[in-house]
C-alpha cells in the first residue's frame, strides 16, 4: 500500500537534505523559496527610475535576514516541520540576529532614503512574527497573508528603497507577485501536507480505455513540485535579467 514514505516522498520538502550537521541549515533556508521571494525585492528595485547598487544589496540582505533566516527559524521552532536537529537556542538566536540585522539595515535605509521607508521597516518584522508565530489565532497565517507578506510586500519595499516613494508600476508588479505567491501557496500546501502529515495514500484512477493507474504519494507530489521548481527558477532568472539590464 503506497505511503508518503515511498521513495522521494519521505523528505519534509523536495529540497531538504539528509538530517544532521550543515545539511540542516541548508534545509532551514528553504533555498528555492528564499531565492524566489528575494527576487521580488530585485524586481521592485529594478522598476525604479534610478537603481543604486548599494541600496539593492542592502534591501536583499535585509529580506534574507528577515525571511531566509528569522522567519524560517521561527517556523522550525513551532513543531519542527523540517525535522532538523538544530538546537532550539540556536534557532532563537537566528531569529533575534536576523530580525535585529534587518532592522539595523532598515534604520540605515531610512537615513539614506527618507521617512517613507519607515512603514516598510516596521511592517517587515511585524509580518515575520505575526505570520510565522501564528499570532492572533493565525489570522495572518493564511493564503492571503502569505501572498501579501512574501509576494507584494517585497516588491513594494524594493521599489521604495530605491525611489523613496511609490508609483503605479510597482503597485502593478506587487499585484503580480501577490498572484504568483498565491499560486505558490496553492501548490506547496498540498505537497507539504502529503510529505509531513499524510500516513497513507491509496486509490487508483480508471481511464476510459480500461487502464488503471495507482495513486501514490510520489505521483501526487511530482506535478506539484515540478511546477514549484520551474516557477522558482523562472522568477529568479527574471529578476536577474532585470537587474543586469538596469545595472549594466
Amino acid at each position: 500500500m503506497p505511503t508518503p514514505e515511498d521513495g522521494d516522498a519521505e523528505r519534509p520538502a523536495y529540497y531538504a537534505a539528509r538530517p544532521g550537521g550543515w545539511r540542516d541549515w541548508w534545509t532551514l533556508l528553504h533555498p528555492p523559496y528564499t531565492a524566489w521571494h528575494l527576487s521580488y525585492v530585485v524586481i521592485g528595485a529594478a522598476l525604479a527610475p534610478r537603481v543604486q547598487t548599494s541600496r539593492l544589496i542592502a534591501s536583499v540582505l535585509a529580506f534574507f535576514l528577515a525571511v531566509g533566516l528569522a522567519a524560517h527559524a521561527l517556523d522550525e521552532l513551532r513543531g519542527r516541520p523540517l525535522r532538523t536537529r538544530i538546537p532550539a537556542p540556536a534557532l532563537v538566536a537566528v531569529v533575534v540576529v536576523g530580525l535585529a540585522g534587518a532592522l539595523a539595515l532598515g534604520v540605515a535605509g531610512v537615513y539614506r532614503v527618507g521617512w517613507t521607508l519607515i512603514p516598510f521597516m516596521v511592517a517587515g518584522p511585524v509580518l515575520v512574527i505575526a505570520y510565522n508565530a501564528e499570532l492572533y489565532s493565525g489570522a495572518m497565517h493564511t493564503d492571503f497573508g502569505f501572498a501579501a507578506a512574501w509576494g507584494a510586500f517585497p516588491v513594494l519595499t524594493g521599489y521604495v528603497a530605491q525611489a523613496g516613494s511609490l508609483a503605479v508600476a510597482p503597485v502593478l508588479a506587487a499585484g503580480g507577485a501577490f498572484a504568483l505567491s498565491s499560486a505558490q501557496r496553492r501548490l506547496s500546501t498540498p505537497a507539504r501536507n502529503i510529505r509531513r502529515r499524510a500516513v497513507r495514500v491509496e486509490g487508483s484512477i480508471t481511464y476510459g480505455d480500461g487502464r488503471i493507474e495507482p495513486i501514490t504519494a510520489d505521483g501526487l507530489l511530482r506535478p506539484l513540485e515540478l511546477a514549484l521548481r520551474a516557477s522558482s527558477w523562472a522568477i529568479v532568472l527574471l529578476a536577474a535579467a532585470m537587474a543586469v539590464a538596469r545595472l549594466t
